[in-house]
C-alpha cells in the first residue's frame, strides 16, 4: 500500500521567504518529529536521516539517503528518500498570490517493511503539521 498525501499552506510571507526554507534540506528534515538526526552534504544537499518509526520489525533507526531530484528556484523542489525500510517522495511548489504565498505539499510513501505504510496513514498529517508550523515561525521572524 502507498501513501499518498497533498497538503496546501498560505503564508503571509513573500515567496522568497518561503523558498528559503523549503529548499533547504535541513530545514525539511529538522520539522519532521520522526527524524532523530540528519547530516546534509553541504556540496550536493543530499542528506541522510536517521528515521524511529515506532513498528514492531524496526528496532532502531533507518537510515534514509534524500536528495533533491528536480529544482525549479525559487518554484519547485522535488526530493526523493530512500532506504531499506521505505522510499518516500516529497514535492514543494511555491506559488505566489495576491500579498500572500501558497505552497503546495505532496507526498507518497512507499513502505518496504510491514506497518510502515499504517504508520505514515495514521501520522503523516501530523507530520505535516509539523513541517506548516515551522515554516510559519522561519517566515514570522522574517517579517
Amino acid at each position: 500500500m502507498t501513501v499518498r498525501v497533498r497538503r496546501v499552506f498560505e503564508f503571509d510571507a513573500p515567496p522568497e521567504a518561503v523558498w528559503d526554507f523549503i529548499a533547504d534540506p535541513s530545514k525539511r528534515a529538522d520539522a519532521i518529529s520522526v527524524v532523530e538526526r540528519y547530516e546534509v552534504d553541504e556540496g550536493t544537499g543530499a542528506a541522510t536521516w536517521h528515521v524511529r518509526l515506532p513498528i514492531p520489525l524496526v528496532k532502531s533507526t533507518a537510515r534514509v539517503e534524500t536528495e533533491d531530484v528536480e529544482r525549479d528556484p525559487p518554484r519547485y523542489v522535488k526530493f526523493v528518500g530512500k532506504s531499506s525500510v521505505l522510499r518516500v517522495t516529497g514535492e514543494h511548489t511555491v506559488e505566489p498570490t495576491d500579498g500572500h504565498t501558497r505552497l503546495v505539499n505532496e507526498f507518497v510513501v512507499d513502505g518496504r517493511v510491514p506497518g510502515v505504510e499504517r504508520f505514515f496513514k495514521r501520522n503523516l498529517d501530523e507530520e505535516l503539521e509539523n513541517l506548516e508550523r515551522a515554516l510559519s515561525r522561519a517566515v514570522e521572524s522574517e517579517s
